[in-house]
């Protein structure tokens, strides 16, 4: 068996599409959806990904705004920018990226972005509506998952989906988005005793740990949705996702690769909670993914 892969740059390129015409719809409407993106210190990788979305933003014909701030910046100062983006019409989603500098309360700053315009979905309100199962915004890395595997397919209803990881940004908001689909969830962590043992048994597996192979071909069930989450890079410089590709292609039926997989969704996902937020401050209708 090889997998069939689950193209995510492919899907990202569809959703975007859709995206624009509900943006356009906005403009014709008087509103261009805004997003705001605050960026505290000299972290590199931040910086490309601030400069992404930016960019994703325009392709599309939103508009966005990059605030920038040394790292030796105040959280008061930071905050005092939240306030203001809060106030204003022309902002509906508002993100802050991530890490902050040390000196920062991360919590405090991400619970200061109003609910209405919290795009990433990581406010403690945003999480709440996720957990009771009427979710405004969702967190967009394990969204992107959801859409891939509804592109796909890929049934969730009634199947043993595993999540290795348990953060908040990935692996406890997917476990409550397959709940929602009625799969039978399973959560493993760095603790969880014979990993294997659960891995083999899943349907749909999701791996976000952050740790290079963590999951090979003999861990996974034969024909189970495999979607890899990670992005490390090695010490020649490659790119690779926490499943060892090459083995697990051998036994899975559905593979996302790395790249080309779920990065791309992430910040598609972004633009789409954008949009949904201006079409709901306008008042008009708005479809979820």
């Amino acid at each position: 068996m090889t997998a069939a892969i689950m193209d995510g740059l492919a899907v990202s390129k569809e959703t975007r599409a859709r995206l624009q015409g509900r943006v356009e719809a906005l403009r014709c409407a008087g509103t261009t959806p805004g997003l705001a993106v605050l960026i505290v210190g000299e972290n590199p990788a931040s910086k490309v990904y601030v400069r992404n979305k930016a960019k994703a933003c325009g392709e599309i014909g939103m508009h966005s705004e990059i605030h920038e701030y040394p790292g030796d910046a105040t959280e008061a100062t930071v905050l005092a920018k939240i306030a203001e983006l809060n106030a204003d019409p022309r902002i509906h989603g508002i993100l802050v990226q991530l890490p902050l500098p040390k000196h920062f309360d991360v919590d405090n700053v991400l619970e200061t972005i109003s609910p209405h315009k919290d795009v990433d979905g990581f406010h403690k309100e945003s999480l709440g509506a996720l957990m009771s199962g009427n979710p405004t915004f969702q967190p967009c890395t394990p969204h992107g998952v959801m859409v891939i595997l509804d592109h796909y397919g890929i049934p969730l209803a009634g199947v043993d989906a595993v999540v290795v990881g348990r953060s908040n940004i990935v692996g406890k908001p997917q476990a409550l988005m397959l709940l929602a689909r009625d799969a039978t969830v399973t959560i493993c962590t760095s603790k969880t005793k014979d990993l294997a043992a659960h891995t083999r048994r899943a349907d749909v597996l999701v791996v976000a740990v952050g740790r290079p192979g963590v999951v090979t071909g003999d861990m996974i069930k034969p024909g189970a949705a495999v979607v890899d989450v990670g992005i490390n890079r090695t010490a020649e410089g490659k790119l690779v996702g926490d499943v060892d590709f090459e083995s697990a292609k051998q036994v899975a039926g559905w593979l996302t690769p790395v790249p080309g997989g779920v990065g791309p969704m992430t910040i598609t996902m972004l633009l789409a909670n954008t949009v949904r937020s201006a079409e709901l401050a306008a008042g008009l209708p708005s479809p979820k993914f």
